[in-house]
């Protein structure tokens, strides 16, 4: 038994034989419409700052002080966190000494060289010292200008992970930085099949309940070049209408149309479908007396409240809609029609 009879809960078995009645059954009739050239994927995501940064030291050290909280908003160039630099300080004080004694040796070793005292090598081995120390120097210098975490651009603090005396590593992410001024976007993670159908430009619609209740106007504006390693999804962004009241984290869902997959000829009703099998059903088909008739149809998959058919209908049929359990072969029937 196929999965599409669980899935829309109004597959029936195939209606019972029962006495036939002189009098026209009432029933929901349905013309049938040819498919469309796009359908509606619906996903729901997360919103995010369209650049978030992560921030971390580029060097071991004591964290001194972390002048902000999560929720602050900073501007380009603040600083925000800082290391002990007394550590730094002592290593910089130690290689300026070091470059000291090392460029004294070598000119001592030079003269000695020039005179004749020392071999070639000797003096190499000392110029190779004194280069040592000197690119010591720039490394400890360097340490020193980045004990401090600048914020490379205005923005919000989005996450704050660590603490005043907290020892940490370098390369460790210390915070993260929500750019504002690059907008808000939906996150919306995509099977591959999905995502291969997106396109960047492509326009949706987004609802973000927490917003507001009704849908907003968004574009994709990015899409992974390649899969999460953990789940093997694709992640889209659609970039958002600019609000205060948007915030990183708030869930949303998406709505966006694309090229229809397949070879989908017509829609029906899910409720005129009866009698399905593994990629078959049996519909009711209303001839020009008014008598039904039951023929078989290829299914193909369901899209919201309405089921493809590949196969065995024609455009402009008119088929029975709903209350087919109610009809046998051949049964007269009183057409009613949805009033629009």
């Amino acid at each position: 038994m196929s999965s599409l009879v669980v899935v829309t809960g109004c597959s029936v078995s195939e209606p019972e034989a029962k006495p036939s009645s002189t009098e026209p059954i009432p029933a929901a009739v349905a013309t049938v419409q040819p498919a469309s050239e796009n359908e509606i994927l619906n996903a729901a995501g997360t919103v995010r700052l369209r650049r978030e940064t992560a921030l971390g030291f580029t060097t071991d050290g004591k964290v001194a002080s972390v002048r902000y909280e999560e929720g602050d908003r900073v501007k380009r160039g603040a600083i925000l966190a800082a290391l002990d630099g007394s550590t730094v300080a002592a290593d910089l004080s130690a290689a300026r000494a070091e470059r000291d004694r090392a460029e004294a040796e070598y000119d001592r070793i030079e003269k000695l060289y020039k005179d004749g005292w020392v071999t070639k090598s000797r003096l190499e081995q000392s110029e190779a010292a004194a280069r040592a120390a000197r690119a010591q120097i720039e490394a400890t210098e360097f340490a020193s200008r980045t004990s401090y975490i600048r914020a490379p651009s205005s923005g919000i603090i989005l996450s704050r992970n660590i603490d005043a005396g907290q020892i940490v590593t370098a390369g460790t992410t210390a915070l993260v930085l929500g750019e504002i001024d690059k907008g808000f976007v939906l996150r919306v993670p995509m099977t591959d099949a999905d995502a291969a159908r997106i396109s960047v430009g492509m326009p949706a619609k987004v609802l973000l309940s927490a917003v507001s209740d009704e849908a907003v106007d968004a574009v994709v504006s990015e899409k992974d070049g390649r899969a999460d390693e953990r789940t093997g999804t694709f992640e889209v962004n659609f970039l958002l209408p600019a609000s205060d009241r948007l915030r990183s984290g708030q869930l949303g869902m998406v709505e966006v149309q694309v090229p229809r997959e397949g070879r989908a000829a017509f829609v029906i009703p899910a409720n005129a479908i009866f009698g399905v099998r593994t990629g078959e059903g049996l519909v009711f088909v209303v001839d020009e007396k008014d008598r039904v008739q039951q023929r078989n149809v290829q299914i193909g998959k369901l899209t919201d409240r309405n089921l493809e058919i590949l196969a065995g209908l024609k455009a402009g049929e008119t088929i029975v809609s709903r209350g087919v359990e109610k009809l046998r072969n051949g049964d007269l029937i009183k057409p009613i029609r949805r009033v629009r």
